[in-house]
C-alpha cells in the first residue's frame, strides 16, 4: 500500500470519526424531564419547549406519568429534572439527597366535577372535604385515578378530612381506575361519576359529557408545581448544566411569561408564581 493510499484511509477514518462525533454531540444536547399527565395533556409543554429550544438549543424529552410514578423514576436517576405537583413529597425528595433544590414554579388548582343531575348535592359547595362526604354518604360513584399521582394525594388528604376512607368502598360506588387524568375523566364521564381533577386538565378535556363543575373554589384545592434538579452527586449522568439551564430559564422572566401567555379557549390554565 501506497502512502499516498494510507493517507487518503486515513483522513476518511478521521472524517468519519468527526463526523461521528458530532453526530452524537448533537443528538446528546437534550434532557429528560419527569413530569405529570397534567402538564403534558394540558397542552402546556407543547407552548413552552419550543421557545426554550429555540433560545437554548437543548432538546426536552418530557416523560408524563402520575407524580408519584414521577417521583419514583428520578430517584431512581431516570431523569435529569423533576417537574412535578406534590410538595410534601418533593421536599422529601431533596431531603433524601436526590433533588438539589425545589422551586416554586406555577399553580393553578383542582375542582370536583360530577354528572349535572347531581345526585349527592354538592353543587355550588365550596368545602371540597364536606362534599366529598356527602357523596360518600349518598353512595353516589366516584372515580378515582388511584395511581399515586399528585392529584390521587391530593383526593386522599381531603378524604382523610372528610373523614371516610372510600378504599373500603373499592368497587362499588368508589372506582379507581389506575390511570392518568384524562382516563379517570373518561370513565367518569362513562358512568356518570364525580371525579377530582386539576383544573387545567379539565379545560382541556374534551369528551365531558353529562360532567359539569361541582365544586371549586375552596383554599383546600390549591395546586402547587415544583421543578427540581436530580442531583449528579447521586447519579453521575445526569445533565446537570443542560437541567439547570432549564430550571432557570422556566424561573425567568422569559419562562414565567411563556407559562402564563398559554391559554385554552380563552383561559389561563397556569399561573407563574416563581419567587
Amino acid at each position: 500500500m501506497t502512502k499516498r493510499s494510507l493517507s487518503s484511509i486515513t483522513a476518511t477514518l478521521f472524517l468519519g470519526l468527526s463526523l461521528f462525533m458530532t453526530e452524537a454531540k448533537a443528538n446528546d444536547a437534550f434532557i429528560l424531564v419527569q413530569s405529570t399527565t397534567s402538564t403534558q395533556n394540558s397542552g402546556l409543554f407543547d407552548h413552552i419547549l419550543p421557545r426554550f429550544m429555540e433560545a437554548s438549543g437543548i432538546e426536552v424529552r418530557v416523560v408524563a406519568v402520575g407524580t408519584g410514578q414521577a417521583i419514583k423514576n428520578a430517584a431512581n436517576g431516570d431523569g435529569d429534572v423533576l417537574l412535578v405537583h406534590a410538595k410534601p413529597s418533593e421536599e422529601a425528595f431533596v431531603g433524601d439527597g436526590l433533588g438539589v433544590e425545589r422551586f416554586d414554579l406555577m399553580y393553578n388548582d383542582f375542582v370536583i366535577v360530577g354528572p349535572s343531575g347531581d345526585p349527592a348535592g354538592v353543587a355550588g359547595m365550596t368545602d371540597a372535604s364536606e362534599a366529598l362526604a356527602m357523596i360518600a354518604g349518598s353512595d353516589s360513584a366516584f372515580a378515582s385515578r388511584g395511581d399515586d399521582s399528585g392529584t390521587h394525594k391530593k383526593e386522599g388528604s381531603l378524604w382523610q378530612e372528610a373523614g371516610v376512607d372510600p378504599v373500603a368502598s373499592s368497587g362499588a360506588w368508589y372506582q379507581e381506575t389506575g390511570s392518568g387524568m384524562g382516563a379517570t375523566l373518561n370513565t367518569a364521564s362513562g358512568m356518570g361519576a364525580y371525579a377530582l381533577t386539576d383544573r387545567a386538565t379539565w379545560i382541556a378535556f374534551e369528551n365531558k359529557g353529562d360532567l359539569t363543575i361541582a365544586v371549586e373554589g375552596d383554599d383546600t384545592l390549591f395546586n402547587q408545581y415544583g421543578v427540581i434538579l436530580v442531583n449528579p452527586e447521586q447519579f453521575a449522568h445526569v445533565k446537570s448544566q443542560e437541567g439547570q439551564a432549564f430550571i432557570d430559564w422556566l424561573l425567568s422572566e422569559d419562562g414565567q411569561d411563556a407559562i402564563g401567555s398559554y391559554q385554552l379557549d380563552g383561559h389561563q390554565l397556569f399561573f407563574p408564581n416563581a419567587k
